[in-house]
């Protein structure tokens, strides 16, 4: 293993120190317990939106930390759930008085502890609600998981949720967007190479010269099949497909096509695969209307990509293009 570490057991509080130091100007980071907050909240009168789970998926969750997308996050060890105390101290911290959206990706360890914080925030008096993403249409039960995994449409839950929580939307209005959202969005990833736990020291899994894993997790969960290594133009077909199955999308549908690095992919790579989605989706007659490429949520240093389709509606498509100012993301 080759990493740019010091001591295993550290690397989460010195990650997150480096990036309170680079993003001050943004956000606050704190490491006891480790939460994540807006540098200007709490903001009176708008809903708060909190997400988390383990590290090594950054830029998710903290580097969606700021104006027109989360008001806090709770970073856990990697691959491994933040925990209710984090995610009640970010409630405590963050709360304007409007209500708290919690959103969460749908792996076990998330559901309990968030559930467990949204319950411990009630008997505080707090209002909370929770959106939980389930974009991965690759299987439907996976390790870690009952039903479908939460995976890189969180981004896009976070993003279009966040634009209307900054323009005064409801708690019970910013819940119910979340859903719809989260409901028109499809993913699937791939893997080429595994990724490696700092603490594990070796490859999560082990993939031959020529294999590739489709429908990998992004903890490097095992997905639909182990194959051998098509083209691009097949790995985008055969994923667009299946998602434009699970959606069923209308002829002449507008979606947001987002072509995600799962962390060691170069852009050359990413920008040949959203040209070969791009074409599928023409195919499918699904017209692109926005685009998002690049890493936002990785698997540490995994080889492949996954894609997600969002259908939009003017709303959505609107609340997508409303400025946001976040350290991953800004417009």
């Amino acid at each position: 293993m080759k990493k740019l570490i010091n001591n295993v057991d550290d690397i989460l509080n010195e990650s997150l120190t480096g990036f309170g130091q680079v993003h001050g100007d943004l956000l606050t980071v704190n490491l006891e317990p480790k939460v994540v907050t807006r540098a200007d909240a709490p903001l009176a009168g708008k809903v708060a939106l909190i997400s988390g789970g383990g590290s090594g998926h950054e830029p998710l969750h903290a580097g969606f930390v700021g104006h027109g997308m989360l008001t806090a996050c709770c970073p856990g060890e990697v691959f491994t759930s933040p925990t209710p105390d984090q995610m009640l101290a970010a409630a405590q911290a963050v709360n304007g008085e409007a209500g708290i959206l919690f959103i969460v990706k749908n792996y076990s360890g998330d559901v309990m502890n968030f559930e467990m914080a949204a319950e411990m925030a009630a008997d505080m008096g707090l209002q909370v609600e929770t959106v939980l993403t389930n974009d991965d249409v690759a299987v439907e039960d996976s390790t870690f998981t009952q039903g479908r995994r939460g995976v890189a449409g969180t981004v896009v839950v976070e993003k279009i949720v966040g634009a209307a929580a900054e323009a005064g939307a409801s708690l019970a209005n910013c819940k119910a967007l979340g859903d719809r959202v989260n409901q028109a969005s499809g993913s699937m990833g791939v893997a080429l190479t595994s990724c490696t736990v700092p603490a594990a020291g070796q490859p999560t899994f082990n993939l031959g010269e020529g294999e590739m894993e489709l429908g990998v997790g992004i903890h490097g969960e095992p997905g639909r099949e182990r194959i051998a290594l098509p083209s691009a133009n097949e790995i985008a077909a055969t994923i667009v497909n299946a998602i434009c199955d699970d959606l069923a999308p209308a002829a002449g549908q507008e979606a947001l096509l987002f072509v995600n690095g799962m962390g060691g992919t170069p852009a050359m790579e990413l920008f040949l695969m959203y040209n070969a989605a791009a074409q599928v989706c023409a195919e499918r007659k699904v017209t692109v209307a926005r685009s998002l490429v690049g890493n936002y949520c990785t698997s540490l240093d995994m080889q492949g990509c996954s894609l997600t389709l969002t259908l939009l509606d003017e709303e959505t498509k609107a609340l997508w293009d409303a400025p946001v100012h976040t350290a991953a993301l800004r417009w």
